[in-house]
């Protein structure tokens, strides 16, 4: 649980390193509380579905879908700030992640760039029904792909012995046996 936690407690240091250890038991518990909030949002619809039903004249039951739909609403309004409270630890982590590698964090935006543009083209292409705006947005999307795996690759890579341009070794080491045994 501590490893979990460390990124929180360092909520917006983007500088130094983080050990692969930190890195991943944060992105453990990332997963664990979409999984949570996955299985909820499942439960309220599905029981907010079966509320839904059909009235003794088979007419629908209109109150209940609209009390589905509220319900959901209100799931995705926290999903959304969740989302966005646990945004800037995840950059934080993932930057002091590629610190450790000895690259500099704005390898980050190989996959937010992309990303970001498919997010806008997606939203243009449809206002304006434009197929070459969703050709673009696939392009994009298959890029953020691509460089997901990348800085996946740099996230499991060990880190740099010693210290390194972004701060000393998070495992301790000073990297030179011989400064070691000094």
């Amino acid at each position: 649980m501590e490893w979990m936690l460390m990124p929180l407690r360092r909520y917006a240091e983007f500088s130094g390193r983080s050990r692969r250890q930190e890195f991943w038991m944060f992105m453990l518990l990332l997963l664990i509380i979409w999984i949570v909030a996955f299985f909820g949002i499942m439960m309220m619809g599905a029981g907010a579905l079966s509320m839904a039903g059909a009235n003794a004249d088979g007419s629908p039951r209109v109150a209940g879908m609209m009390g589905m739909f509220a319900s959901m609403g209100i799931i995705a309004v926290i999903l959304g700030i969740v989302w966005l409270a646990l945004l800037i630890p995840t950059l934080a982590v993932q930057t002091r992640r590629l610190h450790d590698t000895d690259r500099s964090g704005w390898w980050l935006m190989i996959y937010w760039g992309p990303a970001i543009l498919s997010w806008i083209v997606n939203i243009a292409g449809a206002a304006n029904q434009s197929a070459s705006l969703v050709m673009l947005a696939g392009l994009c999307s298959l890029l953020a792909l691509i460089a997901s795996i990348v800085l996946l690759v740099f996230w499991c890579l060990p880190g740099t012995n010693g210290p390194n341009r972004f701060g000393p070794d998070p495992l301790g080491g000073v990297g030179n046996l011989s400064q070691t045994f000094q």
